[in-house]
């Protein structure tokens, strides 16, 4: 007979409370909807149901550039103006708009996954959910897809502390350009470091 897996799921009641804008199509206030279907329908009595802590600056910057870190924890709607300048450099714009507590709603989502991850890596939990995350676009320095920090890659890194290998498999319907972009990178640091430790022989 088969142990019963431990699954642990995290949902923050402020998540739902950030608007990319009124006409944008990415809506958080779904996840209080999913949240509400959870609650109702049992399924938070069968697994552990928490709510993540935030993730630093310095977590997000395992990946992210500190310079686009910074931005995204300065700007808002109210100093817009004052790194419109930037925009360009981080791609901000129609997709990826400025909105009230965005970096707040970033180091949320990244924390569940940092959380996640790390129950994973001490045996905690056999299976993570954190549907808040899983934002896949963005870039180490630009946002993408209203894609702000890239999670996925962030747990990634912090599997392979403890992991030889992380097989990751992508449902969205869109292309997870964020972490393909980040793994042809790693990959060929890795590929260059084999060839420089085992030169070939002449």
């Amino acid at each position: 007979m088969t142990s019963k897996r431990e699954v642990c799921y995290y949902f923050h009641h402020d998540v739902p409370n950030f608007h990319y804008g009124s006409r944008h199509p990415m809506k958080p206030q779904r996840l209080a909807a999913l949240h509400s279907l959870v609650v109702n329908y049992g399924l938070h009595k069968e697994m552990l149901v928490l709510t993540p802590p935030r993730a630093s600056a310095i977590e997000i910057e395992r990946f992210h550039s500190k310079d686009y870190v910074d931005f995204l924890q300065r700007v808002s709607p109210r100093t817009a103006d004052q790194y419109e300048n930037l925009f360009s450099q981080y791609n901000i714009g129609e997709d990826c708009p400025i909105f009230d507590g965005i970096f707040e709603f970033c180091s949320i989502y990244t924390g569940a996954t940092l959380s996640g991850v790390a129950r994973l890596n001490h045996g905690l939990s056999d299976i993570a959910i954190n549907w808040s995350g899983g934002l896949h676009h963005a870039k180490k320095r630009e946002a993408s897809g209203f894609c702000y920090v890239n999670d996925i890659v962030i747990g990634i890194l912090e599997l392979l502390k403890y992991h030889p290998r992380v097989l990751y498999i992508d449902i969205d319907i869109h292309h997870g350009d964020g972490v393909q972009v980040w793994l042809t990178a790693f990959a060929i640091q890795y590929i260059m470091q084999r060839i420089q430790n085992f030169p070939p022989r002449v």
